[in-house]
């Protein structure tokens, strides 16, 4: 297989270095690292280092410097995986039949400059499947096309628009991420082993399923309390049509929380879970690449907005997640997370949960629960935790140009 892996990229690669090389599309990058021969990517197989391979020929046909260790792109890291959900991984020098060895793919444009921008991405994904998988039909590959191939995708894009003049006044380092999905592994090493001095660094932009744009070309960026100059600098560089969903906290569960703990302003751009999230069905054919060329764009125009800025402030945000209040009941939903709209839409019913026995659809947007109205997300989970197991209340949701409210018990 290993083999195969790497005539397979061969083949790419000889097209890309005859005497006049087409540029790489992000729908070609996707396509490479979404193939089954990668076996869906997982930290420490073959899969991801033949991934980590196609990374490193990428870098080296666009001409950026490696800063790994060794003056190579990689860097590895060795930890023992955690037999407990709650405790996190041991980083551990040794290898072992007990370890895994993940690695980091890492690129640096040398500007000469004071500040340097870190753009990331994680590549690994879920091999076949496992802990972490929402497929509950046996093995099968992941190829993780959204999860997060178009993250690494529109990275490398960046990677080689980055290298023009009138980006000049900073460096860029660009990292694709190993062990993300087992805890951030990869993100946590490197801040903790960088390959260049922290200090130096402006802020962070990460990238994780930045591939599913929807018809609302809703685009969530989180982190943009993180520094004073973001919330400008978003809104004025939005010349692409689309509705920014901002979220203030530097937290969440990707690779920026890494940085932002590290008191280092931080961007992450996302346009949301999907039914095929953390599934085999995570397929190249089914990314929007139109919207992916928008989303690059943006990151581009607000690269090169704030590139005169010499280090950005960094700002400690609250973490979001600490807020959400404890409830014992649940209405059998999917929340979409993307929806800028006053109330909660649904984005998907649960089989035979009260919101299905209920009637509600896909679509419905969630305005009062029982006597307390709901704006937002944090208001219906705050108005759900009031409710106890067993509790008959009412659903008021309004369906297209319809009010419609509906009995529902716990």
């Amino acid at each position: 297989m290993r083999f195969l892996v790497i005539v397979f990229f061969g083949v790419i690669f000889i097209g890309c270095n005859e005497t006049a090389p087409e540029p790489v599309s992000m729908k070609e990058d996707v396509m490479a690292l979404a193939s089954d021969a990668l076996n869906g990517r997982a930290t420490g197989t073959q899969g991801e280092d033949a991934a980590a391979e196609y990374l490193v020929k990428r870098f080296e046909s666009l001409g950026l410097l490696p800063k790994g260790y060794q003056n190579t792109y990689l860097q590895e890291f060795t930890f023992r995986p955690s037999q407990n959900p709650h405790e996190k991984a041991e980083f551990t020098g040794l290898a072992s039949d007990s370890t895994t060895t993940g690695t980091n793919v890492i690129a640096y444009i040398d500007n000469e400059a004071t500040s340097t921008v870190v753009i990331g991405a994680h590549y690994d994904h879920l091999g076949l499947g496992g802990e972490g998988s929402l497929y509950r039909e046996g093995q099968a590959i992941h190829n993780g096309a959204d999860d997060n191939a178009s993250g690494v995708a529109i990275l490398l894009r960046l990677a080689e628009t980055l290298q023009q003049k009138e980006f000049g006044n900073q460096n860029y380092l660009f990292i694709a991420f190993s062990g993300e999905e087992l805890g951030l592994l990869g993100s946590n090493y490197f801040v903790k082993n960088p390959t260049i001095d922290l200090s130096s660094v402006s802020y962070m932009i990460n990238m994780d399923m930045v591939g599913r744009l929807n018809e609302e070309r809703t685009l969530a960026v989180h982190g943009v309390g993180t520094s004073p100059t973001f919330k400008q600098t978003l809104f004025a560089n939005n010349e692409y049509d689309l509705n920014i969903a901002e979220h203030e906290s530097g937290v969440g569960p990707s690779d920026h929380t890494s940085f932002y703990l590290m008191d280092i302003p931080v961007l992450h751009f996302f346009t949301g879970q999907h039914e095929d999230y953390h599934k085999p069905s995570d397929d190249a054919d089914k990314l929007n690449y139109e919207g992916m060329e928008a989303i690059y764009s943006y990151i581009r125009s607000i690269v090169n907005d704030l590139q005169d800025e010499d280090k950005l402030a960094f700002r400690k945000t609250k973490n979001e997640s600490e807020e959400v209040p404890r409830f014992k009941v649940a209405l059998g939903v999917v929340p979409d997370y993307l929806f800028t709209g006053e109330g909660m839409r649904i984005d998907g019913v649960s089989e035979d949960k009260p919101a299905q026995l209920a009637g509600l659809k896909k679509g419905d947007v969630v305005v009062q629960l029982g006597e307390h109205p709901v704006t937002d997300m944090m208001s219906y989970m705050k108005a759900l935790s009031k409710f106890e197991k067993g509790q008959e209340t009412t659903v008021q949701v309004q369906r297209a140009s319809d009010t419609l409210t509906v009995s529902i018990t716990f």
